[in-house]
């Protein structure tokens, strides 16, 4: 239960942050943020100055993610989608209640700032197992699904974004909007992993345990490989799994409930052949 209630604390700091970066530093400064969040932002500027219709970005951002999160309760789990929609929800509420203010003329300054103290916030909430939603989600379906990687999807709806910033509000908008994408990207992967594949290698005694609750948290294999301690000479169980970045808050929270004398290495992985799911 307490777990429970620091991961909901880490939501809401996660979206208030997002929200103040987006109010305080981007909106101002007519730069632009990435996903779901930069389409919301290019929408109600299309919409208010096209049409007679003025939608707020937090609204729209909450309507964006409404379909996403249908399909991420169907086909990556509840804890992860509920978790990741309250997140959307405050954010768009954040973005209402907080005033859209100018802390600064510097565009550089508005586009590294605004980069890094929402980046503070998604990092965190991805390190404690939820999302800002939106390509997250649609990362985790992928990815459980087929394992199609997330990155060309990602560079695609980033580059219209970008092109969209460029044609609205002029092309050294679109190059500020790439500073803000490398430094939101550079800060998420020092508080988070940059890596989109991990290998877990987890030595245990209590490998069976292990195994059946692993399998009922992730929907993923696991290789079991037979070692033997060098000075202790015991048998141990070496389990090898393949997870996503998404899935590591949930990994560590089985392991240290299962076994929390357990060792275990989580390495980069560049690449994956073969099924990468459990069958």
């Amino acid at each position: 239960m307490w777990l429970e209630i620091k991961k909901l604390i880490v939501v809401i700091i996660g979206a208030f942050l997002t929200a103040l970066g987006m109010n305080w530093f981007l909106i101002p400064a007519n730069v632009y943020s990435s996903g779901f969040t930069g389409i919301a932002q290019i929408l109600t500027k299309l919409l208010n100055d096209y049409t007679p219709i003025n939608i707020s970005i937090g609204f729209l951002l909450l309507v964006l993610n409404i379909p996403v999160a249908i399909l991420g309760w169907k086909k990556v789990g509840k804890s992860f989608t509920v978790y990741s929609f309250i997140s959307v929800v405050l954010s768009s509420l954040f973005l209402e209640l907080i005033p859209v203010e100018k802390m600064s003329d510097d565009i550089l300054l508005n586009a590294v700032f605004g980069g890094v103290i929402m980046a503070v916030g998604i990092g965190f909430t991805l390190k404690w197992g939820a999302s800002t939603g939106g390509l997250d989600i649609i990362a985790m379906v992928l990815s459980r699904i087929k394992d199609k990687p997330i990155g060309p999807y990602m560079f695609a709806l980033n580059s219209i974004i970008i092109l969209m910033a460029g044609y609205l509000n002029g092309w050294e908008k679109a190059l500020y909007t790439l500073v803000f994408l490398y430094a939101s990207t550079r800060v998420i992967d020092t508080i988070h992993t940059r890596h989109a594949k991990l290998t877990a290698f987890i030595i245990t005694k209590k490998a069976d345990e292990m195994k059946k609750a692993i399998h009922a948290k992730l929907v993923r294999g696991i290789t079991m490989i037979p070692g033997k301690g060098a000075f202790s000479n015991e048998t141990r169980d070496i389990m090898m799994i393949v997870i996503t970045r998404y899935e590591l808050f949930d990994l560590e929270r089985v392991i240290k409930e299962v076994d929390p004398n357990a060792f275990t290495n989580i390495v980069q992985t560049n690449a994956v052949y073969g099924f990468f799911r459990k069958d």
